[in-house]
C-alpha cells in the first residue's frame, strides 16, 4: 500500500487545504530536511489528486448542454 494512499479518499477541498498547509510549512523554512522532503512528496501527490479531481469536474460540466427550450441535459441524452 502506498504511503499516500489516503489521498485518493480526499475531496478536492480537503486535498487543497492540506496542500496549502504543506506549502506554508515549506515556505517557513523551519522544517528539517527529511521532513521537508516528505512534505514535498506528499504535496506533489496532493497536487496530482487535485488536478485529477478538477479534470473530472470539467468533464462533467462539458457534458452538460443547453437544449433549445433552455433546459439542461447531458450530451448523450435526448
Amino acid at each position: 500500500m502506498s504511503e499516500h494512499s489516503d489521498i485518493a479518499a480526499l475531496s478536492f477541498e480537503d486535498a487543497l487545504a492540506q496542500l496549502e498547509a504543506i506549502v506554508r510549512g515549506l515556505e517557513s523554512g523551519q522544517q528539517k530536511l527529511e521532513d521537508a522532503i516528505a512534505a514535498y512528496e506528499r504535496g506533489a501527490a496532493l497536487k496530482t489528486h487535485c488536478e485529477a479531481k478538477l479534470a473530472q469536474a470539467e468533464a462533467r460540466v462539458q457534458a452538460i448542454v443547453a437544449r433549445a427550450d433552455g433546459t439542461l441535459a447531458l450530451k448523450n441524452e435526448d
